[in-house]
């Protein structure tokens, strides 16, 4: 009698940030039969939608960051330490930099989830002003820079990839501006702040809906927030944001610039939008290349308008490409359409407004504790699978 092996097909996932993790668990779920190998510069989570409560101490650097090991391990990942600098081959080889060389890994399917960058084009971003989202580093910056500050005006915004306007984080600039106001008030300070919002557009945060726009600006105008709209930022300087239409005095400003694709790019051959992601279809397939597929902020997708970016997104279009792959892998057509929903809960420390936008509906629910809540829940609930 002749035993018969199946060789492992081998999956290799660039990345370990939300997509990545959601597609290792995908895999896993699926019950493939599948060797992984995750490449990143470092085995850790950092768990960026708790960076807004960083600022007013209710997190620290260590409480929103997750020590993957455990979970390789139980997920029998081969975890591969590097950056990557390449990938050829039709997707099929990926180069890699290790701390001792260059190395070609070869793979039979490809997920690639490393992420966007920050535009940086803007005079005066990296020396004068914080982006807050770039980890949690940043998010100690604030929370130092604030408690040394006696008082003052802190000017906060957000700007956009103007080539690929869907490429923005508007929601988390809400919760800082907002969490840092409750902070002040708590602190019995905020007298001695001016908290001004800055932003290109004369309706932010467009892509959470008409009712949710309108209730944030009447939030700011409760707060005693200075709104500055509708005029491009041109610059910033170590005491103010120049706009096009005036000077805004600052003596902290916090902007989110807008986002592009990852860097390494550059030196492949991969299909790139306007915006400089990488080109999927609706099945988080990169358009043109056989088996290798793009999750999350590295890429970019056909959808609505109000398309996000950020870590439930990432997860959905997992899941889909997941799936997808399992179809590939039984000889069968690709037949998963990512889910495209924005589920937003602009937290303020203490209470929270709840956004939800699907193909069908759009929904803004006014503040309530029980949001915050919700958000420290799920926070609880998510990281469970990478804790233990």
């Amino acid at each position: 009698m002749t035993t018969q092996t199946t060789t492992k097909t081998h999956i290799m996932i660039l990345g370990s940030g939300f997509g990545a993790l959601t597609a290792v668990r995908e895999i896993r779920k699926a019950k493939m039969n599948a060797r992984i190998t995750v490449v990143s510069p470092n085995n850790h989570l950092t768990y960026l939608p708790s960076l807004i409560w960083m600022p007013s101490g209710l997190r620290t650097a260590t409480d929103i960051d997750v020590d993957l090991t455990k979970f390789f391990a139980r997920e029998e990942v081969d975890w591969l330490k590097g950056r990557v600098v390449n990938v050829r081959e039709a997707g099929r080889t990926v180069d890699v930099e290790t701390e001792v060389e260059t190395i070609a890994v070869t793979n039979d399917v490809l997920i690639i989830a490393t992420g966007g960058r920050y535009l940086k084009k803007l005079p005066g971003l990296a020396e004068h002003a914080i982006i807050p989202c770039e980890g949690a580093i940043k998010g100690q910056l604030i929370h130092d820079r604030i408690r040394d500050m006696e008082g003052g005006t802190i000017a906060m915004g957000f700007g956009t990839n103007p080539k690929e306007p869907q490429a923005v984080r508007g929601g988390p600039m809400f919760e800082f501006l907002f969490g840092i106001d409750t902070m002040l008030r708590q602190q019995g300070r905020r007298d001695k702040f001016r908290l001004v919002f800055f932003n290109g557009s004369d309706r932010p945060g467009q892509r959470l809906g008409p009712k949710a726009v309108d209730g944030l600006l009447k939030e700011m105008w409760k707060r005693d927030i200075l709104v500055h709209i509708g005029a491009k930022p041109l610059r910033i300087e170590a005491d103010k944001v120049v706009t096009e239409r005036e000077e805004i005095p600052a003596d902290l400003v916090l902007f989110m610039s807008g986002l592009t694709g990852p860097l390494w790019l550059d030196n492949s051959e991969l299909p790139r939008s306007s915006g400089g992601f990488i080109q999927a279809d609706e099945k988080c397939r990169v358009v043109g290349w056989p088996r290798t597929y793009v999750v999350g902020d590295t890429g970019s997708y056909p959808g609505p308008e109000w398309l996000a970016k950020q870590a439930h997104q990432a997860d959905l279009q997992a899941e889909a490409a997941v799936a997808n792959i399992a179809d590939e892998l039984a000889g069968r057509e690709p037949c998963h359409n990512f889910k495209a929903e924005l589920v937003c809960i602009v937290d303020s420390v203490n209470k929270g407004i709840l956004v939800f936008r699907n193909h069908k509906m759009a929904l803004t629910l006014p503040k309530s504790r029980l949001f915050h809540w919700a958000k420290r829940f799920f926070e609880r609930h998510y990281l469970k699978a990478y804790r233990n």
